[in-house]
């Protein structure tokens, strides 16, 4: 199985898989998604098809890898190391994601022809979110029900942030940061209470 993007530590693969999805992120400004083939993605990355599919098992994992790499670069940019606790960095996590949702939908038409492409925009941003979340909830000891708070919380970030975007004359992104905060901090902070033995013995009653 290719390793993922974040493992990888070669800088051939990495500007390799840079090329993939650079040629897809172009190719998706005149196509829709479903247009698109693997050997569309491969003749505008310049590289042969065996090489794409020793990176990426399809053209949906290509699509994963290019949308949370770039939120993960906003992620970078902010200097954003969530610890499972820290709100301020998971205000940064929510900023990054409105700034994210703005960035690819920036060009209305692109937007209208990738309709079909949202559910799969969906699924990759929760991933991403999902994959930070998970990664601080862990560290900071709640290892049993990290993967549920933050598949939760990730769910909770995205749509939130969604309803905004797509919100008529929607407030800027810093302004709705807080509230959406207030929404998801109890659900990262759920993750020491479902550890709790009391909760566990309550569940089994």
């Amino acid at each position: 199985m290719p390793i993922s993007d974040c493992e990888v530590r070669d800088p051939r693969i990495r500007r390799t898989r840079q090329l993939l999805q650079g040629a897809l992120r172009e190719l998706m400004q005149t196509r829709s998604f479903d247009e698109i083939s693997v050997q569309d993605i491969t003749d505008a990355a310049t590289v042969n098809r065996a090489t794409f599919y020793d990176h990426y098992t399809d053209k949906f994992s290509l699509l994963d890898a290019m949308v949370g790499g770039g939120f993960h670069k906003l992620l970078h940019e902010r200097n954003v190391s969530f610890d499972g606790t820290c709100p301020s960095a998971a205000a940064s996590i929510i900023l990054a994601t409105c700034d994210y949702l703005t960035e690819s939908h920036g060009d209305r038409a692109a937007c209208t022809r990738q309709n079909a492409f949202e559910p799969l925009m969906e699924s990759a941003m929760t991933a991403a979110i999902r994959k930070v979340l998970s990664k601080g909830l862990k560290n900071d000891g709640s290892a049993g029900a990290s993967e549920m708070v933050a598949t939760t919380a990730s769910w909770a970030i995205y749509g939130a942030v969604k309803q905004w975007f797509y919100t008529p004359d929607h407030a800027p992104a810093e302004e709705i940061v807080g509230r959406i905060l207030l929404l998801v901090m109890p659900i990262l902070e759920a993750g020491r209470t479902l550890e709790s033995p009391d909760v566990a013995a309550a569940a089994h009653n």
